[in-house]
């Protein structure tokens, strides 16, 4: 079994392995932080376009279909009831207006979860909530070892490396 960075399981790494260690886990995570912002800002570009689709949608149905759509309904309505056609002309309007009220509340509610959606701004205090930490951070002692016993260390590398 072997550490990330290859050493054997128990065996003190050195320094330099710390470090490069630290620093690959540090570069890992900001690269994580990065992709998870850019997901978060597709999310609520894409709110935001679904939001504007709908007011287009809205906007577009109440422009062409009114002169078709009411003159179908009012002459629609006159059969059927045999009311004033200027009447019928301002149900049909109505009926086009209602629709037209439904597709911008449609439009309304996306937008609200586009402006509430807080992604990169989260991700950004988190950067920099880790940065802080990061910088706070303080190594912790290590016992010093008695004079003896450092050169048996170097005596058990070289040994080993021969």
């Amino acid at each position: 079994m072997s550490a990330p960075d290859g050493s054997p399981v128990g065996a003190e790494r050195s320094i330099g392995q710390l470090f490069a260690s630290a620093t690959a886990d540090m570069s890992a995570l900001v690269h994580d932080e990065i992709a998870l912002a850019k997901a978060q800002l597709k999310q609520d570009v894409k709110r935001g376009a679904t939001s504007g689709g709908a007011f287009t949608a809205a906007g577009v149905l109440l422009l062409f279909s009114l002169p078709m759509l009411n003159f179908a309904l009012a002459y629609g309505i006159r059969t059927w009831s045999d009311w004033n056609l200027a009447l019928c002309f301002l149900l049909s309007f109505a009926a086009n207006v209602l629709i037209a009220v439904v597709l911008a509340l449609i439009g309304i509610t996306f937008a609200k979860k586009a402006k509430k959606g807080r992604g990169p701004q989260k991700v950004a205090a988190s950067v920099k909530e880790t940065a802080g930490v990061l910088q706070k951070a303080k190594p912790h002692p290590r016992p010093a070892l008695p004079e003896d016993r450092v050169p048996q260390a170097i005596e058990a590398v070289a040994r080993s490396s021969s």
